[in-house]
């Protein structure tokens, strides 16, 4: 090789080793800074305790080695940048003032939700040029948002909520092209919705609830075509509903209650046939309903209470067969109430008071078993109350302010009157001389004998039907009674002896699971309806507790007052001295228990799928924690008590040991529940709390990310997030049987680790209600 080829070769060479050098001296140059910078901020704050992020520290000193992606809350990215911070309810208190924002321009997430910041949100936040996702809800920060927001145009995801921040949305956030949830209830935001919010074409939810936000919603926001959830709740807006609404046709939530909107409901929301949720409540709202909300087929939930809304109940609202939810109270509504109505197969909750709404109570409303309360107080109604479980047990408020309503119910006895003549008094005698004076000694033996033949027939346990609920406690002290009953119209038909056929008589081949009061059996009624039967088992309990049959009707009676997509739907229930079972619908795919103890199974559930589950949960509990009233604790939550329909969605079970907490009450218990799931508190108060509940949930949310009951993982979490990611990477958590999951996911995965931390605090009131938790989910 000639000598000036070689010298060529060779300092192409050695600027190649110069180049490589100067890059790695660089890299190490900026996880040094990074690792600087963060030491920094840490020593800002007003966590003076020496346990606060122990693993944030500057040993060794080697700068050319100093890195932070082994610390508590910090990833990195394949080059040792720091690209993730998630230090979600580790206790932080001060501001972000002296966090140095420039020198981490390759941040992808920033999670310091649920913590103690204050202050303002500095301008530099807009250095963060490559943001995807950035959460500080849940904090005390203040001041306005800064413009400088609108630079991080990779943003996808920001949530500012449950803060303090004051000022208006600023126009710039209408820059963020990538953005798709833009969450900022629960401020003091006034001033406009800014209409550029109209060029987020990506956005899928907007929520700005419980603000101070004033003037008409932008039309533009019409062009956001991808918005699924729009919540602009208890602000003051004004003027009329824009029609543009209409072109939202993927939106699934609307929430615009709590303004001061007027004009007539626009008929172009008819146009948003996804819409399962839609709130117009609490407005300045006139006009007629239009009819076009009849096209929103998959609507469950519709409340347009509290406005001036006038003329009659449009009949196409009975075409809402997926409703369960309609109030339509403090109205001006007249006319009567449509039969119609008792086509809604799913209502369970109705509210037509305070209108103006006159005739008779359809008599079809008996037929709808599944309605469980209804309130149609002071209106202008007459004739008789329909013979139903929900008008049986209204309370007397429910059915106050119509003079005209006669017939029985729970609290109220009216007989219905019949008016006659004179003539028609002294017919009326003449018959009863003539007539049936000569029939009342057959009719006396007729009836002796019918009153023999039934005592009989109960004896006769296979010749009984399941019968509509009739709300009458019978004497359960003699187990020779029988007694069936349902709340839904697959049992009218079924007798008691096709359920022992349908499972032989209970032969184990058809037992599909076992818990601590019975068995569950499969059964396949004639009907091709598929039932799950729960089987009681009479020697189960202690002699010291309560009759098996005092539990059965617990469960029983929990079950039939709670209505919610996440908890287990009831059919009927069977109270015998040989057998005494309930009827439930049956979910494919078994128990949660059943599926994460088995590899096959438990690999069908990704982790897009487990979060879903433990969200169900999550509302759920918030329904019997903040939607009951007494509360409801259910105090077995664990994975046994998890049941999961075909596609894997998460249904609540077995309220055998629910407790309603009656106001006043000290609430005193023995300890029930699952071993393993139970708040430690118990051993030593024995009193029944929300928070009991709570602690469960936290062991179940650990089970589920881990695939496994969590053990002794609980110890560690239930005192300080900050041990746990010191003993414990992300990595060594989670289900080893799934892949790892994507930086995306690692976000939600790290928040629910978190969550699940605060929930299994040692002491039960820093715990997290159901319902922070299900927000933050």
């Amino acid at each position: 090789m000639e000598l000036s080829t070689f010298n060529r070769v060779f300092s192409l060479v050695s600027l190649c080793l110069l180049v490589m050098l100067h890059f790695t001296l660089n890299l190490a140059s900026d996880s040094s800074d990074e690792a600087n910078a963060l030491v920094k901020w840490k020593d800002s704050l007003w966590n003076n305790d020496q346990s606060f992020l122990p693993s944030w520290n500057l040993y060794p000193v080697n700068s050319t080695q100093l890195s932070a992606c082994t610390w508590a809350g910090i990833s990195c990215d394949h080059a040792g940048r720091v690209e993730s911070i998630i230090l979600t309810n580790t206790s932080l208190k001060g501001t972000l003032d002296e966090f140095s924002f420039s020198l981490f321009p390759h941040l992808l997430y920033l999670d310091l939700s649920m913590n103690q910041l204050f202050g303002s949100l500095p301008p530099q936040i807009g250095n963060f040029s490559n943001l995807t996702r950035l959460d500080l809800s849940n904090n005390q920060l203040s001041g306005n948002i800064p413009p400088e927001i609108g630079l991080l145009t990779h943003l996808e995801i920001l949530h500012l909520s449950f803060n303090q921040l004051n000022g208006s949305v600023p126009e710039e956030v209408g820059q963020l092209s990538s953005l798709k949830e833009l969450v900022l209830y629960h401020n003091n935001l006034g001033g406009l919705i800014p209409s550029s919010l109209g060029n987020l074409s990506n956005l899928a939810r907007l929520s700005l609830s419980s603000n101070s936000l004033s003037g008409s919603i932008p039309r533009e926001i019409g062009n956001s075509s991808q918005l699924h959830v729009l919540d602009l709740s208890s602000n003051h807006l004004a003027g009329k509903i824009p029609t543009e609404l209409g072109k939202l046709v993927s939106m699934n939530n609307l929430v615009l209650n709590g303004n001061q909107f007027s004009g007539g409901i626009p008929q172009e929301l008819g146009l948003l046939i996804e819409l399962e949720y839609l709130d117009l409540s609490a407005n300045r709202l006139k006009k007629s309903i239009p009819k076009d909300l009849g096209y929103m087929l998959k609507l469950h939930y519709l409340n347009l209470s509290n406005n001036q809304l006038n003329e009659e109940i449009p009949d196409q609202l009975a075409k809402l067969f997926q409703l369960s939810a309609l109030d339509l109270s403090h109205n001006l509504l007249k006319g009567e109430i449509l039969s119609q109505i008792c086509r809604l197969e799913n209502l369970e909750n109705l509210n037509l008071s305070y209108n103006n709404l006159s005739g008779s109570i359809p008599s079809c409303f008996e037929g709808m078993k599944g309605l469980s309360f209804v309130d149609i107080s002071y209106n202008e109604l007459q004739g008789p109350i329909p013979d139903s479980r929900a008008f049986r047990y209204a309370p007397v408020e429910a059915l106050e302010g119509n003079r005209g309503l006669c017939g029985a119910a729970s609290s109220l006895r009216l007989p219905c009157k019949t008016f006659t003549s004179h003539k028609q008094i002294f017919k009326g005698w003449q018959l009863v001389f003539t007539v049936v004076f000569p029939l009342l000694g057959a009719l006396t033996l007729l009836i002796v004998v019918l009153i023999i033949y039934q005592r009989r027939k109960k004896r006769n346990n296979e010749s009984n039907l399941i019968s509509c609920l009739s709300g009458k406690r019978r004497n359960h002290e003699n187990m020779g009674e029988f007694w069936m009953s349902t709340v839904s119209n697959i049992g009218e038909k079924a007798t008691y002896k096709e359920i022992m056929r349908a499972t032989e008589n209970f032969d184990p081949k058809y037992c599909i699971g076992r818990g601590g009061y019975g068995s569950v059996y499969i059964a396949k009624l004639e009907e091709g309806h598929v039932v799950a039967v729960k089987k009681f088992d009479i020697h189960s309990l202690h002699p010291s507790e309560m009759a098996n049959q005092n539990h059965l009707l617990k469960e029983v009676k929990a079950l039939t007052e709670l209505h919610h997509r996440n908890i287990v739907k009831y059919f009927g229930f069977c109270l015998h001295a040989q057998h005494s079972f309930l009827i439930y619908d049956y979910l494919e795919n078994g128990s949660l228990n059943k599926v994460l103890g088995c590899e096959v199974e438990a690999k069908k559930l990704d982790w897009n799928m487990r979060i879903g589950i433990l969200r169900g949960v999550a509302h759920a509990l918030s329904y019997l924690h903040h939607d009951c009233f007494p509360p409801i604790v259910h105090r077995d939550i664990s994975s046994k008590n998890v049941l999961l329909d075909s596609d894997y969605e998460a249904h609540v079970s077995d309220f055998g040991v629910a407790k309603v907490l009656q106001p006043g009450a000290t609430n005193w218990t023995v300890v029930l529940g699952t071993c393993g799931y139970t708040a430690p508190e118990l051993a030593y108060t024995m009193k029944v709390t929300l928070e009991c509940d709570v602690y469960s949930f936290g062991v179940l949310a650990l089970e589920i990310i881990k695939g496994e009951h969590p053990g002794d993982m609980i110890l560690s979490l239930s005192s300080s997030l900050n041990r746990m990611k010191e003993k414990r990477r992300l990595r060594d958590i989670v289900d080893q049987r799934l892949p790892f999951p994507d930086p995306e996911i690692q976000a939600p995965i790290i928040k629910i680790l978190n969550l699940a931390s605060a929930c299994l605090d040692a002491n039960p009131q820093l715990r997290p209600t159901m319902d922070m938790i299900c927000k933050e989910l």
